[in-house]
């Protein structure tokens, strides 16, 4: 009764809200982050692409789709710090200014590793200890170790349920129904 009482243009978001609010893991939760408009993402992700994402971790990690679904699932998981930090890590990486690299990397040990940062990713105290002295004087390879230790995480945690979830095998019913 009561959302007969919210104005129109309000219960989208309103229906976004709610889904924040609850550990959904459906296919709609997929579509509303994918890089494209679902229906034209869809059409464009093939059966064999989606199925392929699970013969590796690194495989999934470098489809712009596959990305995304991943990044879906891990917000139902409320761990998408862990994807985030592993793509600052990438992006830092490419970094060629010596000036732009100490901002970054100040930034990304402040948003991802200091302790009680934002969106803090779990790491054990040696890791953490080793990257805040690498960042003192920063290079492209400052945070590997941290950034090896949140792959392998992923991997061998999120990602086979990842494989499980309903957002992947409701994905591959999309993909194979478009077949029929």
């Amino acid at each position: 009764m009561a959302a007969l009482l919210i104005p129109r243009r309000n219960r989208g978001m309103r229906t976004r809200l709610g889904c924040l609010s609850h550990k959904s893991d459906s296919y709609n939760d997929f579509t509303a982050i994918l890089p494209d408009k679902p229906s034209r993402a869809l059409k464009r992700l093939s059966t064999e692409e989606a199925t392929r994402w699970a013969d590796s971790f690194d495989v999934l990690l470098s489809h712009k789709y596959g990305l995304a679904a991943f990044r879906a699932f891990l917000k139902t998981e409320f761990s998408e710090e862990n994807l985030e930090f592993w793509l600052a890590c990438e992006d830092f990486k490419k970094t060629r200014s010596a000036a732009k690299l100490a901002s970054k990397a100040q930034r990304i040990f402040e948003e991802f590793i200091d302790v009680q940062a934002p969106r803090e990713v779990n790491i054990d105290f040696q890791t953490r200890e080793l990257t805040r002295r690498n960042v003192q004087e920063p290079s492209l390879s400052c945070f590997d170790q941290a950034q090896g230790k949140v792959h392998s995480l992923m991997e061998k945690d999120s990602y086979p349920r990842f494989l499980r979830s309903k957002i992947y095998t409701d994905l591959l019913s999309q993909t194979q129904r478009r077949l029929s």
